[in-house]
């Protein structure tokens, strides 16, 4: 399998006047992090304290470990809107699974590890079947996606009966640090985010993976003539996608201990705006993780300001992030026709 292929496409560099353009283009997603900052700090003086940043940081990793993978997955041309349900169902299987093993294992650290390596087997098994109905059945990834996400939303509802599914409150105070725990003061669910995003970061620009899922959200035909195996990338795309899904909700389950139908409502949008922001093409063959991280901590940043301003209700974020989406993807083609 050839690993020369040459995959972003990223605008030539033809003139000084192009260059600035670029270089203004690709650290745009910088520059409005810098300036929501300053907005914010203008506008409210506790906005900038530690404990606030930390709290914006913390609330933004579940959103951002998901994003790491839609980054992934659209980069190789693909989409998944069924993250938010998947979280959901995973979380409530996982709580489900810990409370049956419990009586058994104890309210140990041994029955949380158990319902770790179930929450990511199952993230993996989700991301495998929505890989597999995409590549092996020729479905379309919203079309496919679309359905599951329908499908594990209505699992959780029907095995919540309409309600919540509770963890035990012993394993709820024994997992409870995986998400408000600190080392050298700093939570654990950003200590996670830096690690699988720098990890991320590598994968995508340093391995033969990395450029296949770039070669293929360029030109699927042409990679799979370059001796690619489309399907198998694609696949593995998904699955990582499914992993990171399962990472984030091992994080969000101990922080409210329960799962119900409305868990994870619109964190597709939420990730998916991320990775458009940061300047991930949204029709594939380009992406990059930082830049979605940096997308997560606007979308955060930009809830935070809204929340202590009372500007706009916080029944109409989803409005927000919408209207995001679609001016950076207005930007994304305005670039494009240059």
């Amino acid at each position: 399998m050839s690993d020369t292929i040459a995959v972003p496409n990223k605008l030539p560099a033809t003139s000084g006047r192009y260059r600035i353009s670029d270089h203004l283009t690709s650290f745009g997603p910088l520059i409005a992090l810098a300036a929501l900052l300053l907005i914010g700090g203008l506008i409210n003086e506790s906005f900038l304290s530690s404990a606030n940043i930390s709290n914006v940081l913390t609330r933004s990793a579940l959103i951002g470990i998901i994003a790491i993978g839609t980054t992934f997955v659209i980069t190789a041309g693909g989409l998944d809107l069924s993250v938010g349900a998947m979280s959901a169902l995973v979380a409530g299987l996982m709580i489900m699974f810990m409370n049956a093993v419990a009586p058994t294992l104890g309210t140990g650290w041994v029955t949380v590890l158990a319902g770790i390596l179930f929450a990511l087997l199952l993230g993996t098994m989700a991301g495998l079947v929505n890989g597999v109905l995409i590549t092996r059945w020729r479905i379309e990834a919203f079309i496919v996606t679309l359905g599951t996400m329908g499908i594990f939303r209505s699992l959780l509802t029907y095995l919540s009966n309409g309600g919540a599914i509770s963890l035990e409150s012993g394993l709820r105070s024994t997992a409870r640090p995986i998400y408000y725990g600190t080392l050298f003061g700093i939570a654990y669910p950003i200590i996670a985010l830096a690690i699988l995003a720098i990890v991320g970061e590598f994968v995508l620009w340093r391995t033969r993976f990395g450029r296949h899922c770039a070669a293929i959200g360029s030109n699927a035909a042409v990679a799979k003539y370059s001796a690619i195996n489309v399907s198998r990338v694609r696949i593995a795309t998904y699955i990582l996608q499914g992993l990171c899904v399962a990472v984030a909700t091992l994080i969000y389950v101990p922080r409210l201990g329960a799962a119900t139908p409305s868990t994870g409502v619109l964190w597709e949008l939420e990730a998916i705006a991320a990775v458009i922001i940061g300047g991930t093409v949204l029709s594939g063959g380009y992406g990059r993780i930082w830049g979605t991280i940096v997308g997560v901590l606007i979308l955060g940043l930009i809830q935070n300001i809204l929340n202590l301003t009372s500007w706009f209700s916080p029944h109409l974020n989803g409005s927000i992030q919408g209207a995001i989406i679609i001016l950076a993807v207005l930007m994304q083609k305005g670039r494009a026709a240059r």
